[in-house]
């Protein structure tokens, strides 16, 4: 995949995931500013008919009160006025008369009912009678006779002296204090059993205010700064304009609102969140096989380099040896044949590095351990090394200075790591190479440390020299061989050991590698 599909590959998939979560984001706002709608209409509600029940309350227990007493009537003047309907049906020849009278009287009662410190109230009672009769239509309207059909309804209209009463109480129960004319039970009791009914069963705080002053009427927390505070107009006048306000505020309102819609935002939550780990994971696995199928091109290529030269090494020598002027020349045939065993040899041995790797890789390769001590090993790889050093006109000093150096390790696994990273410091001198190595005992740990004075690394290749296949670039030359194999041998061998690997390394000026591994005692 070229690279331009690829960035294209990755910005598409961004895109859509990005797009997904919004889209997840808005319905679960749109679920939770609903919730917010509902329960603030579901309050107001409760609160219009909370203040409806408390006035309702107030009025109809002064309005038995004042039914319940003797009233002296003293009449002032009395109103009267009549209604008459006159209608004629030619039809059926009846003549139908409804005739209505209202009398209004007024009463002097004694304000001890409404405690408001008058001496006495003026209250007004109405009167009335209503009678319909039919006639029948036997000749012109004076010749009307008895009626056939005559109704008479007479007594007190009750809904009207209500309404005078009602109009007169809120005349003059204003000037009474608002905490003797409702108490702190009531309305909590009020507000606790209409917000059950709807489903609000959480803790409230209220008030009764006298426009910005709080009055006596009020629960002990209540903060008027809170957000959540709702109200609604208190007993109000005879012209319907509210003399105080309710207000409530809830203190847990915002656990109580995202309660409701809490399993869709966690399955949101959950399904969002494996929708991004499968993202990544993929995002991830792609980043890595095009990084893998980029290394495995390096690899071929650097392997099919170093194999050429052996390769073309190797006919060379074959076709001296068919030469009949060297077949009959036994040394030289000894040295061509040398030649061809050395380079069969090193192919030999990449491709057991190769090998080796994969049975690491799946857990093939049996690695057993026994106690042995490093400063042995070290000893041993040296010699495998030294004498392509001093062809080399370099050196290796060794600086052994663990008081302890006993490790569980496989001999012959340790002895190649220690040859691997050996290796690596002569082919990386491009003079003579100049190699120290040291221990040191930290703890329960021994230290060994490999320092050249080689060409180095930059540090992004230090952060990935111990991958497989992995090789620093530079370009077309293959000056230094290799297949990017050694080191990640090297890292699972040691890991293997539960010990540790690192390099530290700065460009032109060489690289140290350290390996730590536990002590046995």
């Amino acid at each position: 995949m070229s690279k331009r599909k690829f960035i294209l590959l990755i910005i598409l998939m961004s895109l859509s995931l990005i797009g997904i979560i919004s889209i997840q984001a808005y319905y679960i706002n749109d679920a939770v500013n609903n919730e917010k709608d509902r329960f603030k209409f579901n309050v107001l509600t409760v609160l219009n008919y909370v203040a409806n029940t408390i006035e309702d309350n107030e009025s109809e227990k002064y309005f038995a009160e004042y039914m319940s007493l003797d009233k002296e009537k003293k009449t002032d003047e009395d109103a009267v006025s009549q209604l008459l309907i006159y209608q004629k049906n030619n039809s059926t020849k009846e003549t139908l008369i409804y005739k209505s009278n209202v009398l209004e009287e007024d009463y002097k009662l004694s304000s001890s009912l409404f405690d408001i410190g008058l001496d006495s109230l003026d209250i007004n009672n109405i009167i009335g009678n209503s009678t319909t009769e039919i006639f029948t239509d036997v000749g012109s309207e004076k010749d009307l006779k008895s009626p056939i059909s005559k109704i008479v309804r007479s007594g007190a209209i009750d809904e009207a002296q209500r309404l005078s009463f009602d109009k007169s109480f809120k005349e003059v129960s204003k000037r009474k204090p608002v905490h003797k004319r409702v108490s702190e039970n009531e309305i909590r009791n009020l507000l606790s059993e209409r917000l059950n009914k709807y489903g609000i069963n959480i803790d409230f705080e209220f008030a009764v205010y006298d426009g910005d002053l709080l009055t006596k009427v009020h629960s002990d927390n209540f903060e008027n700064e809170a957000k959540s505070t709702f109200d609604v107009s208190l007993f109000r006048d005879e012209n319907n304009r509210g003399l105080y306000r309710l207000l409530v505020n809830f203190p847990g309102d915002k656990k109580f609102i995202l309660s409701g819609v809490i399993g869709m935002i966690m399955l949101s939550v959950i399904f969002t969140s494996i929708i991004i780990i499968a993202y990544s994971s993929a995002l991830y696995q792609l980043i890595k096989q095009r990084k893998i199928a980029q290394i495995k091109t390096d690899f071929i290529n650097n392997m099919t380099h170093e194999f050429k030269t052996p390769i073309a090494t190797i006919n060379l020598a074959l076709d001296a040896i068919k030469n009949p002027k060297v077949i009959d020349d036994k040394e030289k045939v000894i040295r061509y044949l040398s030649m061809i065993k050395e380079e069969n040899k090193r192919m030999h041995a990449q491709v057991e590095n190769v090998l080796r790797i994969s049975k690491l890789e799946k857990n093939e390769l049996n690695i057993s351990k026994d106690r042995v001590k490093l400063h042995d090993l070290i000893s041993d790889a040296i010699t495998h090394v030294e004498l392509i050093v001093e062809d080399r006109k370099g050196y290796i000093k060794t600086y052994l200075n663990a008081d302890k150096s006993s490790v569980l390790a496989n001999e012959t696994h340790f002895t190649n790591v220690i040859v691997n990273i050996l290796d690596n410091a002569i082919k990386y001198s491009p003079e003579a190479p100049k190699i120290e190595v040291y221990t040191e005992n930290v703890g329960t740990n021994i230290i060994l440390k490999v320092k050249d004075h080689g060409s180095g690394m930059s540090k992004a290749a230090a952060k990935r020299v111990f991958e497989k296949f992995y090789r620093e670039h530079t370009g077309n030359i293959h000056n230094v061989k290799g297949h990017g194999l050694g080191l990640a041998y090297v890292k699972r061998i040691v890991e293997d050991h539960q010990g540790h690997v690192s390099v530290e390394s700065e460009k032109d000026k060489g690289s140290t590698f350290i390996i730590k591994l536990p002590l046995i005692s």
